[in-house]
């Protein structure tokens, strides 16, 4: 039975050709929601390739199991994946994939739980700052501003049946001028309406579960920085790339991200100079087809699985 390792194989092949191949992209800055796409696809048919072989590995190790996944075949269907021809090691494939599923679905319980109780304490922390006015049951309003010294602007997602709420310091306020604080709300609005957060956790959980595996790593570390791009283009098609530049240059300057020493904020100097020096955009066409070119990678696992199913019925 050749179809569970082919699966391996390829996706195997998918972590580490895909990545090199994003990055060795011209098109990922300039757009970055189709990037955002593209690189949701290669992580989707990773996964694909490691839950299907998982379940024809079980189809060929237990009777039981065969019988649920195969039921509505016809026997020439099932003796095209010649089931009971398995060696001993598709019991071990299924258990060990099914461990790493496990392991997923527990590193993004994970994930989430943290995050829900970051947003509590972020939110408790929001009223002591900014308690709600006598009278006032409830903040209704999607803007607070908090008396800082430090100019920042944030967006905390809303719980479940919550608005997300837009945070925003006066330091900020003194420093921002003209269109700036438009502009940076914008971004903000763009990070909320988009979801961003959740491409966030998810791929914190991959990385997290699987530090030794480097597609996973990678996937985290483009959706931080293909996520502000992204917000960076919402808020300049409104306002223009030299109001939201200059707004990064005010509420990171004192942060000494543009100096010589690399902080953990490093990729603001990048996002600068994009929006400072635009590239070309693609054509709608370009973009179209690099959209469906990235969903044809999570098909090919599929058309791998079916592939003896087909020729059988064929």
């Amino acid at each position: 039975m050749m179809v569970p390792a082919a699966l391996l194989l390829l996706g195997a092949l998918v972590a580490v050709v895909a990545p090199r191949l994003l990055a060795r992209a011209d098109w990922l800055d300039r757009e970055p929601v189709v990037a955002l796409w593209a690189w949701q696809c290669v992580v989707a048919a990773v996964l694909l390739c490691c839950a299907l072989s998982m379940t024809l590995s079980a189809s060929a190790a237990w009777q039981a199991v065969r019988g649920q996944v195969f039921a509505p075949a016809p026997n020439s269907v099932v003796d095209a994946y010649a089931l009971g021809a398995s060696g001993p090691w598709a019991a071990t494939t299924a258990v060990a994939l099914a461990c790493g599923g496990l392991w997923t679905a527990a590193m993004l319980t994970r994930e989430i739980v943290r995050a829900r109780a970051r947003r509590k304490r972020s939110r408790a922390d929001l009223l002591v700052r900014a308690p709600l006015l006598p009278g006032e049951e409830r903040r209704r309003n999607r803007l607070v501003v908090l008396e800082s010294d430090r100019p920042d602007a944030w967006w905390l997602p809303g719980a479940a049946g919550k608005a997300p709420q837009l945070v925003v310091t006066t330091a900020a306020l003194r420093r921002l001028k003209g269109k700036q604080l438009d502009a940076v709300l914008a971004h903000e609005k763009g990070h909320a309406q988009a979801r961003h957060d959740w491409l966030l956790h998810c791929s914190a959980a991959l990385a997290g579960g699987f530090p030794q595996v480097p597609v996973f790593a990678a996937f985290r570390d483009e959706m931080h920085r293909l996520v502000e791009l992204a917000a960076d283009d919402v808020a300049s098609r409104r306002f223009g790339r030299l109001t939201i530049a200059l707004a990064l240059v005010e509420l990171n300057e004192d942060r000494g991200v543009f100096g010589p020493c690399p902080t953990p904020q490093t990729h603001v100097p990048q996002r600068v100079n994009r929006l400072l020096t635009p590239p070309d955009r693609l054509t709608a066409a370009r973009k179209l087809r690099l959209t469906a070119a990235a969903a044809l990678v999570p098909v090919v696992p599929l058309l791998v699985t079916f592939v003896p199913a087909l020729r059988a019925l064929g």
